[in-house]
């Protein structure tokens, strides 16, 4: 990949260094085809890990503020994990590790991931601990920065992979049904659940959407709503480490821990379309690559003729 292209894509200083040096590597040792795969599937898990910091870090807090942080520190621990996650941001805006653009979108999520919570927390579908002062009613501010960190993942794997859809579906249905989704988190509490007419619409929607994505050199595709549902899983698989830390608690688990229901992660899976959608609104997706232009021989050459050994 040419440096015009890798550009294009605005890689952050961090995301040039793995490029270039994943590239030396494949040069000098890309003959065979075991090690080309095994460097392909190492950058593939170096960009994934990437795309994943800011949120792997904020786990990362608070699974440590529940190990060590003392119950009588003058700091409730979810005022620390609020500026904790202050800190993750500003330091990823102030070391170029994360682009201005990008901020737009993490935003979004933050502002749309606040007043869902404050709504959830309201009619008690999960609670926190009710400690510090870095609060809006019943929710800590850093649970904003959660739904952050899912929107930072999708920029950033958006970016890093070069993705490309081939049938991606029109704007306007994407926003459509993107807004009843978020309508259905509020609603459902009222009315009849929608969620599975909404998976119905997805996959009507997405069903026939292929993306495309470069790792290093290879290009790789999978359907869109298969995608969606492996990231769902792991999210879910977070979200069980998250509780386990105390972040926040279902009902079921107020008295004492068990893992989040597995139906949760067709909310992920809901969720995981809003945040495509966010995403789309900063970084529209981009059908795939045009082939290269063939030049056409000069008229007064002839056609080159390819023979075999027994023309010779």
């Amino acid at each position: 990949m040419t440096g015009g292209a890798r550009g294009r894509r605005e890689f952050t200083a961090v995301e040039e260094a793995i490029d270039r040096a994943a590239h030396r590597l494949l040069d000098g040792r890309g003959r065979s085809r075991w090690r080309r795969a095994v460097i392909e599937l190492g950058v593939f898990g170096l960009k994934q890990g990437w795309a994943a910091i800011f949120g792997g870090l904020l786990l990362a807090c608070i699974l440590a503020a529940r190990l060590w942080w003392p119950d009588d520190a003058p700091i409730a621990r979810n005022d620390a994990l609020t500026i904790a996650a202050v800190v993750i941001q500003v330091a990823m805006l102030a070391l170029r590790l994360e682009t201005l653009r990008e901020l737009w979108v993490v935003l979004l999520f933050h502002v749309a991931g606040t007043v869902m919570e404050l709504f959830k927390t309201d009619v008690g579908s999960w609670a926190y601990e009710a400690e510090g002062m870095l609060r809006i009613g019943g929710v800590p501010l850093f649970s904003g920065f959660m739904y952050a960190a899912v929107g930072s993942y999708m920029v950033r794997t958006m970016r890093m992979f070069d993705l490309r859809f081939t049938r991606y579906p029109p704007m306007w249905a994407t926003i459509l049904v993107a807004a009843c989704i978020y309508a259905n988190f509020f609603t459902h509490h009222f009315i009849w659940d929608l969620r599975w007419v909404l998976v119905a619409a997805v996959l009507v929607l997405w069903g026939g959407c292929v993306m495309r994505f470069r790792v290093l050199r290879s290009h790789l595709r999978m359907p869109v709503v298969v995608a969606f549902g492996l990231v769902a899983v792991v999210i879910w698989g977070a979200e069980n480490l998250a509780t386990l830390g105390g972040a926040w608690l279902y009902p079921n688990q107020m008295d004492g821990w068990e893992p989040v229901s597995g139906s949760k992660v067709v909310s992920w899976f809901l969720l995981m379309i809003l945040s495509v959608v966010l995403v789309t609104l900063v970084h529209r997706p981009r059908g795939p690559e045009p082939a290269p232009e063939v030049h056409l021989q000069d008229a007064d050459t002839p056609p080159a003729v390819h023979r075999g050994a027994s023309d010779d």
